[in-house]
């Protein structure tokens, strides 16, 4: 699966009007009359700024952890891959974005579509964790 890599612009703030009492995903609230704080959205996303970048996903190998196609990724070069987490990788000259499984010394990168099987990582295979994903940003309309 190819994925486009870009590096976040983060010399200036990214600031946009941000709902702070919470938005309630249950029963309805009343709603916040107007909003006086901001967010900005690079110093909530990206905690490493010299070894961030965002990637859009193409394909959908990640479809069941709701990451599909066109999906906005947010890759962290700095952070050491631990089980379990989802990740760009490089393998065999492509970049594949999956989830890292770690069993009894063997690696294997694990999809999240049954359409697509788990690949088995070996000395043989020319591989390296690019990046662990931290955020998934979603277009909903």
């Amino acid at each position: 699966m190819p994925i486009e890599i870009i590096k976040p612009e983060i010399g200036k703030p990214l600031m946009l009007p941000f709902a702070d009492q919470g938005i309630r995903a249950g029963f309805p609230s009343p709603a916040q009359d107007y909003i006086e704080s901001a967010i900005d959205l690079n110093q909530e996303l990206i905690n490493h700024p010299s070894s961030t970048f965002y990637g859009r996903v193409v394909g959908c190998s990640m479809i069941d952890a709701g990451v599909e196609e066109g999906d906005i990724i947010v890759i962290d070069k700095s952070l050491e891959p631990q089980n379990g987490d989802m990740a760009v990788c490089f393998i065999d000259g492509e970049f594949t974005l999956k989830y890292i499984d770690l069993h009894g010394g063997e690696m294997w990168l694990r999809p999240a579509n049954p359409d697509f099987p788990p690949i088995h990582v070996s000395e043989d295979n020319d591989f390296v964790v690019w990046g662990i994903v931290t955020y998934t940003i979603k277009k909903r309309r």
